[in-house]
């Protein structure tokens, strides 16, 4: 079978193929770039997410149990309140979480606890928030102990500040234990994994709270009446007859 000279003429050319095949790839190359693009935008914004819920449970437990603060001052054994600064910062302190306080199923009725929040390192060299709690007259059970609620992943640092009314500033240190300070400020430093340059990146943020609890008294503790005057006793009136 021959072939005429028109219907020879119809074929591509090599070099119109391959012009064909460089514009090809030019679009496909295009296409993946914004796919790429797309997909580390995408990946940065779920970071931020997940970085911005890690805070908000963290601060909002402590929020919480703040909230809920006990001391009496004739068992300071038991309701000491503890502010720790430095590598290996501390929160400690005794309250009546409310219902909806994590673990709460594990301890059954004994909303009154101590709540420690501390920065630890993981098995990875990686610093989490985490929170042990114990019913307050008895000690932390193994469990607590060894699988602590990690409440934050890759804290870069933890700050609890205390307010000083002799001073009226900001103090890192909480020397008189056996007073609640009326107000608490946590800074919190957060970690993500990386963001469009793969460079790390961090995500500070500070909150303050206005404690609402005071220290119980002896007096009014041990629910003392009369006492002589000056001596620390809480004078209460006998109704007359």
């Amino acid at each position: 079978m021959k072939f005429s000279r028109a219907q020879s003429q119809r074929a591509f050319t090599l070099i119109e193929i391959m012009l064909a095949l460089g514009i090809f790839m030019l679009i496909i190359a295009a296409i993946y770039s914004t796919w790429a693009i797309v997909m580390r935008a995408t990946q940065v914004g779920q970071s931020a997410a997940a970085q911005a819920q890690r805070e908000r449970i963290a601060l909002r437990t402590i929020e919480d149990s703040l909230m809920c603060v006990q001391s009496f001052q004739a068992s300071q054994k038991y309701y000491s309140f503890i502010v720790e600064n430095g590598q290996t910062p501390v929160l400690s302190f005794a309250s009546r979480v409310p219902d909806v306080f994590p673990r709460n199923g594990k301890f059954g009725d004994f909303n009154l606890r101590r709540v420690t929040f501390s920065l630890e390192s993981d098995k990875d060299g990686m610093k989490n928030l985490v929170l042990r709690q114990n019913p307050i007259l008895m000690d932390q059970d193994e469990d607590e102990q060894k699988s602590p609620l990690v409440l934050a992943k890759n804290v870069k640092t933890f700050l609890v500040e205390c307010w000083d009314t002799n001073k009226f500033e900001w103090a890192d240190t909480w020397e008189n234990t056996n007073f609640i300070p009326p107000m608490i400020r946590v800074g919190l430093v957060l970690g993500v994994s990386a963001d469009v340059n793969k460079q790390n990146a961090d995500f500070a943020v500070t909150r303050a709270f206005a404690v609402p609890s005071a220290m119980m008294p002896v007096a009014v503790q041990r629910g003392t009446a009369g006492g002589p005057v000056g001596g620390g006793g809480l004078q209460i009136p006998t109704p007359k007859k």
